[in-house]
């Protein structure tokens, strides 16, 4: 495995947004999110000044949602706080694939297209992972798997700084649980992105130890510790 840019983990969405993921962008000179309904993250740079943060406030709209997500700048007074979050970013630290755990026989990972978005969107808000939006899928490769042509759970990729791909909307349904889809998700899904010579990290909230837990078992360690934070424009 190559050695990968951590810095590009500092900044993971402005880092996306200007590399794999400008086309799915909207810019105003430093400031950068994505287009509508495919996710709600911004960043503007670390330095960010006055002018930064009136670009993105143009670039969102008034009284709009900003989901600067782990970026450490402070912006003006006048943005209002809507969320704080404390979390870890967990990162695969090598070898060629996750340890296979065991899951009940008979299950098998299934890609996941655009025709599988109103299934996805069903899951998401009975499972809880996390926010999904009408083109998240949009951001990379999702993997799911089904009980009787129903889907009980899914994985997939979201942000994409160079060198790395992060997992995300890990998900199974409440009736589902316990079965072990989570894990086997995970793994194949590292082993894809593995394969094509990327590093897999995700980010997690801290009070989760559960998913935590499941993390470390496949193998993840914690890189660093994390403030996600969320804004609405003035």
């Amino acid at each position: 495995m190559v050695d990968r840019d951590f810095d590009a983990l500092d900044d993971p969405v402005g880092a996306s947004l200007r590399g794999p993921h400008a086309h799915l962008a909207r810019r105003l000179g430093r400031a950068v999110t994505y287009l509508p309904g495919v996710a709600t993250f911004s960043a503007v740079p670390v330095d960010a000044g006055a002018e930064d943060w009136a670009d993105l406030a143009r670039l969102l709209g008034r009284g709009e949602f900003a989901d600067m997500f782990s970026c450490p700048a402070t912006p003006p007074s006048d943005w209002e706080p809507v969320f704080v979050l404390e979390g870890r970013q967990m990162i695969w630290p090598g070898g060629s694939r996750a340890d296979q755990p065991h899951a009940e026989p008979g299950t098998r990972v299934v890609e996941l297209d655009a025709a599988c978005v109103p299934e996805m969107l069903d899951l998401v808000a009975r499972a809880q992972p996390g926010p999904f939006w009408p083109r998240t899928h949009e951001l990379g490769t999702y993997l799911g798997i089904r009980d009787n042509g129903a889907l009980v759970a899914m994985v997939g990729e979201r942000l994409r700084p160079p060198g790395w791909t992060e997992i995300s909307a890990v998900c199974t349904a409440p009736e589902a649980r316990g079965r072990g889809y989570a894990a086997r998700l995970v793994s194949a899904l590292v082993a894809r992105i593995v394969s094509r010579g990327e590093r897999p990290f995700l980010h997690v909230a801290g009070a989760n130890t559960v998913a935590i837990a499941l993390y470390e078992r496949l193998g993840f360690v914690t890189r660093k510790h994390v403030v996600f934070r969320g804004f609405r424009t003035p």
